[in-house]
């Protein structure tokens, strides 16, 4: 019985391949294809291919795994072939760092990384029928030897407050909490104004940056800064601790011409002339300090800048050495009025009611005297930055004295 079964099968398998050969001689044009053999290998090989293993899961992790050193600056990136990415998951001990997938299928961090830590970057990824598998790989960040912080300052005496309104000579000053590779740390910083201007770079040391405008700013011009030292090398070992930015804008343009010789100070608001001040400046020569110092009491020469205001205001020669009551240069004066300061070595313009001689003759240590009303107007008008520029006085005010950037022509400005 089983020999007769396989004889008849045999049969039909012949009858079903005549019937099929009279098909094809009626239309030749649709007749399945064979190979030379007749037994349909065509369709065999489909039947295998469509059976065999899918390729595996590569997947790439960015940084490599066990680098050492790595910057903060590049994000965590995952990429997967012949597959998809089904979750990632970064960890530094208990913090962990989000991010997203991208357009194209990888995957990408989103968060800041840390100085000298190491992370663990765990990828699950599914082939394409579906199989997952996991990866896990590590990296450790730069361990560097310092951070940098950044400041912004008004001047060295306050900080510069975002968003509010200084006056026309206030430079950007940036103030790093280390010594910095200041070409490096140039390249970090991008300062945008408007109107648009060209400015430079002055090092006041090799911590603290200043930028200035060819001019004194316009009125209502604004400023904005960037600096951009989150994870970047400045220098010996010292990588940048976060990027840091502020902006400030400057309002109307006071400018303040006060003429050592005509005993007048002048005071022009957007070009235009408000106020004339009575005023009597330092009576010049000087005397010799504690410490061997050279004093002198000529009013400095050229543009300050407003540092400060003060209500009241001791000042007294101790302030500069000398502090013997018996000598004949020492003094003390309680409590000045309405003082507004314009360098740090203390040369003011203040209330001087004790002065006769304002408006005919220089009779101060160095500071600008001035009537009690005018010195009010002064106090009440005048902010930081504002311009007094003294003229026709025989002491040049040097840079460091204050804010004296504006006593160098620009194009000696840093160099």
């Amino acid at each position: 019985m089983i020999q007769r079964r396989k004889v008849i099968i045999g049969t039909l398998g012949v009858a079903a391949a005549a019937t099929a050969a009279g098909a094809a001689g009626c239309s030749s044009s649709s007749s399945p294809k064979s190979d030379s053999t007749g037994t349909g290998s065509t369709v065999l090989t489909e039947s295998v291919a469509n059976n065999e293993a899918p390729a595996p899961v590569q997947v790439t992790v960015s940084p490599a795994d066990k680098a050492t050193g790595v910057s903060l600056t590049k994000p965590i990136t995952v990429t997967v072939q012949d597959g998809t990415i089904q979750t990632v998951t970064v960890t530094a001990g208990k913090t962990k760092v989000d991010g997203t997938v991208q357009a194209d299928g990888s995957w990408q961090s989103t968060d800041d990384l840390a100085y000298d830590k190491t992370y663990k970057v765990v990828v699950t990824a599914a082939d394409k029928v579906g199989t997952a598998s996991s990866q896990t790989t590590t990296f450790a960040t730069i361990d560097p030897k310092h951070v940098v912080k950044v400041n912004f300052q008004a001047n060295s005496m306050t900080s510069l407050k975002t968003g509010k309104t200084y006056g026309a000579g206030q430079p950007v000053i940036i103030s790093f909490s280390r010594a910095v590779d200041k070409e490096k740390a140039e390249k970090a910083i991008e300062i945008t104004t408007s109107p648009s201007v060209e400015g430079k770079f002055y090092w006041a040391n090799n911590m603290t940056v200043h930028w200035r405008p060819a001019k004194y700013w316009a009125a209502n011009s604004t400023i904005k800064v960037n600096v951009n030292i989150f994870g970047l090398n400045l220098g010996k070992g010292m990588y940048g601790e976060k990027n840091a930015s502020t902006n400030f804008k400057v309002g109307r343009q006071l400018i303040a011409i006060a003429d050592n010789k005509k005993h007048v100070t002048k005071v022009y608001v957007n070009g235009k002339l408000v106020r004339t001040m009575k005023s009597s400046f330092g009576r010049g020569g000087g005397t010799t300090g504690a410490n061997g110092e050279k004093i002198s009491f000529w009013t400095a020469g050229g543009p300050h800048v407003v540092l400060s205001k003060e209500r009241f205001h001791t000042m007294s020669s101790a302030s500069y050495g000398v502090a013997d009551p018996s000598n004949p240069n020492y003094y003390v004066s309680d409590n000045v009025e309405y003082c507004t300061r314009i360098t740090y070595s203390g040369e003011f313009l203040h209330a001087a009611p004790w002065n006769g001689s304002l408006g005919r003759a220089n009779l101060s240590h160095g500071c600008v005297n001035l009537s009690m009303s005018d010195a009010k107007w002064v106090y009440e008008n005048f902010i930081l930055g504002d311009v007094v520029d003294v003229t026709n006085s025989p002491r040049k005010l040097p840079i460091y004295n204050g804010l004296g950037d504006w006593t160098v022509s620009f194009d000696k400005y840093g160099a």
